[in-house]
């Protein structure tokens, strides 16, 4: 077994990454921006039902700060680095969204590197691989990048795919023989273990709780945070995965209509709320420029359909995700399970 260093531990798919790290029987040390944070993350690992949590290590380090890397990553074996900065509304300035994130992977990855980490995995996006490149039928593989320059990028996207290219270019250059495995997950779903959860989930959210009286003509691809979490353990481990790129997705597209559905169909009475409908894109569009500015970002995703592939990961990391149904349903469960609808 080894020592693993998870990075972000209050985050939603850090938690359950640790959980499952635990069962299978590693070390852990986490990093908190706080200690204050400490009983939230065990209390979400109480939730996931995790052994061993009170061997658990709590670093106090920051993305955007030196200070705590050094400890933070001694004695790992291995680095598996999912805190990442996500902006809570359109920065003023693209560099106020890329810079951090850039530059937070690069000030861990010298850490893992002066510590003599093995193998980092690096929780990247599919931001940094499907978007940029206009209308388009073609099917993503770990094989594309996002065009930062293209059509629709938004700060935050180019900042997912700058930091993945910081990244690989680090380890080549100044790596010193530290392998780098990066997974590139697209919307997480699935089962939420406390109020710290990804942006996804609010989609769910807003469904049941009526906050979204109509479908926009969005498009998602999905995974479950479980399956997410299972291809990082994967990709930590596997011998031929070092320099690889993995899409961590379940299938097909879902629409936010198909969401609502699905919703529905498996929920009943819960998901009374849910949309029945699709909104116009016009309409969209006109409230985007009028009297709902915080919908401007939404604009550019209007009707797009990204298609990507997760054959790689099965084949070469026999990984088996969950069907998109299955971990929309599974997150609206666990928000009502843990009493988060009335938040």
């Amino acid at each position: 077994m080894a020592h693993v260093l998870v990075t972000g531990g209050t985050g939603f798919l850090a938690s359950h990454t640790i959980a499952q790290l635990l069962a299978a029987g590693h070390t852990v040390t986490t990093t908190v921006r706080s200690l204050a944070r400490r009983s939230d993350v065990e209390r979400m690992l109480g939730v996931a039902g995790a052994p061993r949590t009170d061997t658990v290590s709590y670093v106090e380090a920051d993305l955007t700060a030196d200070r705590g890397w050094d400890r933070a990553v001694a004695g790992a074996d291995h680095l598996l680095h999912i805190a990442s900065p996500f902006p809570g509304a359109g920065p003023k300035h693209e560099d106020e969204v890329i810079v951090p994130a850039r530059d937070g992977t690069l000030r861990v990855l010298r850490a893992a590197r002066d510590a003599g980490v093995r193998r980092t995995v690096l929780t990247s996006s599919f931001a940094a691989v499907g978007y940029g490149h206009g209308p388009t039928d073609r099917t993503f593989t770990e094989d594309d990048w996002t065009r930062t320059d293209g059509p629709g990028v938004s700060a935050y996207v180019k900042s997912k795919a700058v930091a993945e290219r910081a990244a690989w270019d680090f380890v080549e250059g100044e790596g010193g023989g530290m392998e780098l495995t990066v997974v590139n997950p697209v919307g997480i779903f699935g089962p939420v273990l406390g109020p710290d959860y990804s942006a996804s989930i609010r989609v769910v959210h807003a469904m049941l709780t009526g906050g979204m009286r109509s479908a926009p003509p969005i498009w998602t691809n999905t995974v479950d945070v479980r399956d997410a979490a299972d291809l990082h353990l994967r990709a930590m481990t596997a011998p031929g995965a070092a320099g690889q790129r993995y899409l961590a997705l379940a299938g097909e597209p879902l629409s936010f209509h198909d969401i609502a559905l699905a919703l529905r169909e498996r929920l009943g009475e819960v998901a009374a709320e849910a949309p029945t409908g699709t909104a116009p894109a016009w309409l969209l569009r006109l409230l985007a420029a009028t009297v709902r500015p915080a919908l401007r970002e939404t604009v550019p995703q209007l009707g797009v359909v990204r298609r990507a592939s997760n054959a790689k990961a099965r084949k070469e990391l026999d990984w088996s995700p969950r069907s998109n149904e299955d971990a929309v349903v599974a997150t609206a469960e666990s928000l009502v399970r843990l009493g988060l609808l009335s938040g």
